[in-house]
């Protein structure tokens, strides 16, 4: 069974591009550690919500877009691996610093967590 990483950031629209060059940056890495697939996706119809929505989720500004992100993994033991990996002290992968420093948003309205696939349905379906 697969398992996931969601997140969901508040990215400054003319750092658009920066987001775009950390996330590949960043993603290759995720990659080389087991992730079989990443999706990084960028603003387009995210609607304003009556009681909470996206932006509201991350306290978005008006100059700012939503980005939403997963990470698939094979299973959570490849991911926690990883995670434990990049989360290192003694790890001196000098990609790793580039790839936390500097962030193209605010790292502390992100929004993520991991979670268990119930429903999969779609091209891979057999």
């Amino acid at each position: 069974m697969s398992y996931l990483d969601g997140f969901v950031i508040a990215v400054p629209r003319d750092r658009r591009q920066a987001f775009i060059d950390h996330a590949r940056h960043a993603d290759a890495i995720f990659l080389e550690r087991g992730a079989t697939r990443i999706v990084e996706a960028w603003e387009d119809d995210v609607p304003d919500g009556t009681l909470t929505d996206f932006r509201r989720a991350v306290a978005a500004t008006a100059d700012e877009a939503v980005a939403f992100s997963w990470i698939e993994w094979p299973d959570k033991a490849t991911r926690d691996a990883a995670m434990a990996w990049m989360q290192d002290p003694a790890n001196d992968d000098p990609r790793l610093d580039q790839a936390k420093n500097p962030l193209p948003f605010d790292g502390k309205r992100m929004i993520f967590g991991g979670f268990v696939p119930v429903v999969d349905m779609g091209a891979g379906e057999k």
